[in-house]
Parts: structure tokens; sequence; C-alpha cells
């Protein structure tokens, strides 16, 4: 665990809200905590270096540090009854699909007592196969099949026991591939009566205690208690007797995009889900003929449980701070710190409801910030810590640190994708001085303190601004920056829920005036849950460059039974809101910009007033350029506007680039017929809406690095206040040439 570190209750928060700190504080008995401003966060020397206003007038304060733990694991939590309490003869029942069958102590179904002498537990017990424990008056009894179970095979899992004869059975069948068939079963003799306990929850996908442990890891479906010892003839191929009975059979198919395990038994056992285990999964009946869960949810009765999902670390609130009136809004931190450390906690103060405070509106991507958070790249060297230590920058990375859970750009301890982003965590890659990529000649940022480029240039420009969160987009819509003549966003808005997508995209067709000044814009389509905060769901679809790939049937988002891949997938590419869409990728080693002649374009002149160079941006702190990393193009197959004009291209890009997926049919067809190479590019373009609307896009993740180039004095930095003083000026743009 870091020495200090924490977070808060939420990204945005407006004057006269609140905003709550939770902080784990390790290595001192209190901590300072104070207000700051956050101008520029990029440590580089190179360039303008860490600039923050210190606003510990306005708060400020010392509190009592104390340790708060972060508990990993997804798992569904029932509360005692005493259905559960007075079972005579029982069978526990379950269909499985694990994903670590070698790990032992993994719970199906448990109601344990700690040390085992009183409740029962279905288990997957590594090498030891499919497991029944059972405490007794004799004390505690275990049984094996003893055979090893298949990864991501499904099994039909139980155990029973029956008072009658003493006698204990515990069996497997594996219901599909290779060993489809296969049946182990063991029997022995409990010597002694159960002890059934009080006062114990039960849990489904981990075995209990304090804090809850024995994680599942994989799919689990239609987990039942009966009310006799039934056996292989009857539960091995799922079928149930007419004489049985049902104490309680949770059914995961029901209300899949809700926070409760819901049971068709009698007694009504809901459990609650725990840590956001992945729902909407295909289940043992799956037949391939739909995919989307809404159409047929009896086959999508399977919750894949990890021993590493995390959504709320639940924190008590440290102290809280309620936004001054007259607080100007912007980009804001609380920095933390004991003699020893210290941590920052960037938030973002929009202006009061319906009102603006200023005529630019900056697009905060708080989405993609959440999405990326706690994204282990590999890549902590010593090399990077080198730089850190050279540039006093950010030491700690995900890498060393996977306490806190990682990002949806990595994969679970059992091999599969993150599919679920919480804000309600620690998120070290969010904070200023962090270094995403140094192993390249730069700065090597990303997401928020690459972003803060922009906040530093519009300052240095004198721009006043306000900012408004992507979530804020989601809750309000277009209403939140319909007012606002200018709104630009930040370097990588690359996730979006329909609502904050919408919301930029009819901006523009209502007068607004848009600076997309980042790459690989728009391109995922994400979903927050409508139960619970901070957290939002994404599932990698058929194509697109991926950090990993969905399983074939679970496309679809649970959270909101959404499609959930590419927005050009559903018929909304990203050019519909900025005339441009991903085109290429490469590593953090950018290009330069050549002027095209629609430069020349009297519609477009005005745009490099003071630019007499060709080349654009061969310079810059990220990738050193500011044509790089990922690129995006116009192209009116994919709704780029007739009238869009392309001011510039990318060139010099390095070996190390490639055309996004998506566009390539074959390894020598591509979907819009231009060839591979001509598909690495990057264009900045201009078009005007009709009704005063307008849009500039630059189609670059690495372009606002170059922005303070040579004290702001450049020909990126010229253009971009070029194109910002127009849009401010409320007349018309020449419609033609």
């Amino acid at each position: 665990m870091l020495p200090i570190t924490g977070y808060s209750d939420r990204f945005s928060v407006r004057p006269g809200e609140t905003i709550a700190f939770k902080i784990d504080c390790r290595d001192a008995r209190e901590f300072s905590a104070r207000l700051v401003r956050v101008r520029c966060g990029d440590p580089n020397p190179a360039g303008p270096g860490i600039r923050e206003t210190d606003l510990s007038a306005v708060f400020s304060g010392r509190f009592p540090g104390r340790r708060q733990e972060v508990r990993l694991g997804s798992y569904v939590r029932v509360g005692d009854a005493e259905a559960l309490q007075s079972l005579g003869s029982f069978t526990l029942d379950a269909l499985i699909r694990p994903t670590t069958p070698a790990k032992p102590g993994q719970g199906i179904l448990a109601r344990l007592s700690a040390d085992g002498s009183a409740g029962y537990a279905l288990l997957l017990d590594g090498s030891a196969g499919i497991t029944i424990r059972l405490g007794t008056d004799a004390g505690p009894v275990s049984l094996a099949t003893g055979t090893p179970l298949r990864g991501r095979t499904w099994y039909r899992a139980w155990a029973s026991y029956d008072a009658a004869t003493g006698e204990l059975t515990v069996g497997q069948r594996a219901l599909a591939g290779e060993t489809k068939g296969a049946t182990s079963v063991r029997t022995g003799k409990v010597p002694g009566r159960p002890r059934m306990g009080a006062g114990q929850n039960l849990f489904l996908a981990a075995m209990g205690g304090d804090p809850v442990g024995g994680h599942y890891n994989g799919k689990l479906e239609g987990p039942r208690i009966l009310d006799r010892a039934l056996g292989a003839d009857a539960l091995g191929l799922g079928e149930l007797p007419g004489h049985a009975r049902a104490i309680a059979d949770w059914d995961f198919s029901v209300d899949i995009p809700g926070l409760r395990a819901i049971d068709r038994g009698p007694y009504r056992l809901h459990g609650a889900l725990v840590n956001l285990p992945t729902r909407g999964m295909t289940g043992a009946s799956w037949t391939g003929d739909e995919t989307n869960w809404r159409h047929a949810p009896e086959q999508y009765g399977a919750i894949h449980f990890h021993d590493d999902d995390i959504h709320d670390c639940g924190w008590e609130t440290d102290f809280a701070f309620t936004v001054p009136e007259n607080l100007p809004s912007g980009v804001y931190a609380m920095r933390i710190a004991t003699p020893n450390a210290e941590d920052m906690i960037p938030f973002f103060v929009p202006p009061p409801r319906g009102k603006r405070t200023a005529e630019v509106c900056v697009v905060i991507p708080t989405f993609t910030y959440q999405i990326y958070g706690n994204h282990a790249r590999g890549n902590t060297t010593d090399v990077y810590r080198e730089r850190v230590r050279e540039w006093n920058a950010r030491p700690w990375t995900a890498d060393e640190h996977r306490e806190y859970g990682l990002s949806t750009y990595n994969y679970h301890t059992d091999g599969s994708g993150i599919a679920h982003a919480s804000a309600l965590r620690p998120m070290i890659t969010f904070r200023s001085a962090f270094l995403s990529i140094p192993e390249l000649p730069g700065s090597g940022l990303r997401h928020f303190s690459a972003d803060t480029h922009l906040f530093d240039w519009l300052e240095e420009k004198g721009f006043s601004f306000d900012v408004i969160t992507d979530h804020d987009l989601h809750r309000e819509g277009v209403k939140a920056i319909a007012d606002y003549p200018v709104v630009l966003t930040c370097t990588h808005p690359e996730y979006h829920t329909d609502e904050s997508f919408d919301a930029l995209r009819d901006y523009t067709h209502v007068g607004g005036r848009l600076m997309y000044l980042g790459g690989n814009g728009f391109y995922w389509r994400i979903a927050l849950h409508r139960d619970t905060p901070g957290a939002a769901e994404i599932r990698r679809g058929e194509i697109g460059i991926r950090a990993w790939a969905a399983e074939p049937g679970e496309y679809f988002n649970a959270f909101d039974g959404r499609y959930g891949g590419l927005w050009r997938r559903i018929g909304k590419p990203p050019n519909l809101v900025t005339g441009i869409g991903f085109s290429a990728q490469g590593l953090f080693e950018s290009g330069h910009y050549r002027r095209k002649p629609g430069s020349r374009d009297p519609r477009a002149a005005w745009i490099f007033e003071g630019v007499e160079d060709e080349v654009l941006g061969d310079f810059g702190l990220c990738g050193m350029g500011a044509a790089g990393y990922e690129l995006d193009r116009a192209d009116p197959r994919l709704g780029t506007p007739d009238n869009a004009i392309v001011l510039a291209s990318s060139e010099g890009l390095p070996a190390s680039y490639v055309a996004v997926p998506e566009d390539l049919l074959s390894h020598v067809q591509t979907w819009n017929g231009e060839t591979v190479e001509q598909l690495k590019r990057g264009d900045m373009v201009f078009f005007t809406r009709p009704g005063g609307g307008a849009v500039f896009s630059v189609g670059s993740i690495t372009f606002c690095g170059s922005l303070s180039h040579n004290g702001y004095e450049n020909n990126i930095s010229r253009i971009v206040e070029n194109v910002l003083r127009r849009f401010l000026r409320p007349e018309p743009f020449a419609e033609s040439a």
C-alpha cells in the first residue's frame, strides 16, 4: 500500500456543493491537506514545469491519519435465515465454469464458520476438485472428488447429505468440452451429526470470513440448496425430480443490470452483489442463436466472479470541502502530505448550475480518466525510476501497486479482460507528474497530466474558461454546454455514454463551436451503472484496437443492455461529431503536419494568419511532435461533412505506426479503398454547420504537447489561438470560396 493516498466521492462539484475525501495514511499519525488550482502537471524540465496556485487560504487543515483497507474480490452475500440453519438432508448444487481451476479454496456456495466447526461449503479446491466441507459435532469433515477440473469448461458441481444414513456425497460432471459427460463422485460417512450454526451469512463465489476470502474465479450459474439428498442420476444433467424442493434457488438471469442475486425459492433469500462481478454472461445453456442477453435472458444466467474485482473501497470520509460560491470554475486538487510522503486528488469545479462564467468551456474527459484508471503498462523499469528521480515525478505505478485494482486495459488474475472501472478508489494514474510512457523521448504523459498542457496554454494566453466533465454531460445533456460560444476537448476524449456523445454532437448543430484538440476521440461506447455511483462498463466487442476481446455472445453491456463496442459499429462514428475518426496508432513517437491546399482556401485561410511555415508542429513535449500516437482522419464514408476542409495532414511518422483493424478487410484491401499506408495519417480539418456552428479538429493525441514550445510562440500555438479567437466572434463564417 502507498504511504498516503486517497480518493474523492465524485469528480465534479459545483459551488455550494460538498466533496468528501477518503484517505489511507500509513506512515504518520496525522496528515495535512490543502487546496491547489492545477495549471500544468508536466514535470519535464524542458517544459513549463509543475505549475499550481496554492489556495491554502481557501482550504487547509490537519487531520488524524488512519489505515483504510482495500478488499478486492467479488461475491454474493446472503443474510442468515432460519431456513439455512435447519437443514436436515440437503443438496448443494451449481453450474460452474472455472477460470483458475488449480487455485485451492475457492468457495462456490458457503456458509461455514471460521474454524469449520459449523455450517457447510461447496468449493473448488484445486487439484482435489469439487469438495464439500461440513461442520459436525464430531469435528469438521471434508470430502473431495479428487479429480481436477479443466479451465473454461462448464461443470455441474454438487454435494449432498442424507440425514437418515449419514452419507455424504460430492460430485462433478463435465457438461461441455473434450471431457463432456465425464463424472467423478465420492461418498463417505459423516461421524456425527451436522452442526448448522446460526448468525452466519451465506456466500456465493467466496468462502466468507472477515475479511471475506476464498474468492472463486469464473462463471457461476444457478446455485441452489435442495431439501433432500440427490445423487448423480438426479443432478448430473441438471434435472430436478418432482419430489425435490428448493430451499434457495438463485437465478442470475433475473434483473441482470441490478445489484441483487434473486432467489426464486420459497424464502426469497436474495443476495447482495459485492464489488460488481460481471453480469450478462453466457451460461451453460447458451446456444449462440442470440448474442443480446435482453432477447434470451435464460441463456445468460451466469455471473463471472473475479478475486480482484473492485467497485467501492467503502472508506470512511476523513474531511470534506464545501466549494465557496466565489471559487472560479476550474481544475483543482487536494494535496495531502505527511513528513515523508505526499499525494494529490484532482477534482473539477463547474460553474453554478445553469450559469456560465466564461465564454470558453473545456470538457474534461473524466470517463476516459476512469476507464484508464490504474493502467498497469509493465514499464516500471530502471529507465522509469531514473526519469522519476531526475524530474521529481510520481514514483508509484499500477505495475507495483495492484492492490487498488487495475484498469480496463488490463486483465484479471484469471486472464479475462477487466470490464468495469471504478472511480471510488485511489487512481495512481490520475495525478499530475505521472509518467505513462517514459521509455521514449519526451514527457511521456497521457490523460490528466497531458491535458494540463491545454489548461496551461489557456491561462498563459489569458483565456478564461469554465470546465464541465463527461459525467456532467451524461447527467445534463447538451444543456450543460449549450450557452457556451466555444467548447474545447482535451487530448483524448475516447470514452462516452450515449448521453455525452449526443450532447457534443448536438452542440454544434445548435450553433456551438467545437475545438477537438486530441485524437482517438469518441471511439468506445460505455455505460454507467443505474443504481450505484462510480461504476462504468466497457465491452470490447468485435473489432477495434483493443486491450482484450470480449468472448462471443458477451458484447452487450450488463449495465444498460446496449451494444458495448465501437460507436462506429452502431452507425455513429466519431466523424459525425468531429469530422474525423481514428485511423492509425504507433508508439509514443510523433511526426508533424504539412499544410494542404485547403489551408489557403478563403474559407479557412484566417486559421493560418501569422503562420508562414509549411511544416507544422515538428516539436513538442509529447512524442517530440504535434502529430502522433493516435491519429484521426477525414473520411466522407464515415460522416465527414462534404464542406469539411482538410487543412493539414501528418507526415514523418515512424515505422511503428499501423492502421486500425476496423479499416482492414484483408491483408491487401481496406474498407474505404485507400492503401494501408494512406490510412496511416492524421488530418487537421475545419467545417461549419448551419446556424453558425463550426468544428476545428486536429486528430492527434500529442498535439497539445506542442503548445508551450518556444515560450508559447510557435505555429501550433498560433493556429489554436487564431481558431479560438475567431470562434469567439459571433459573426457567421464564409460558406463558400
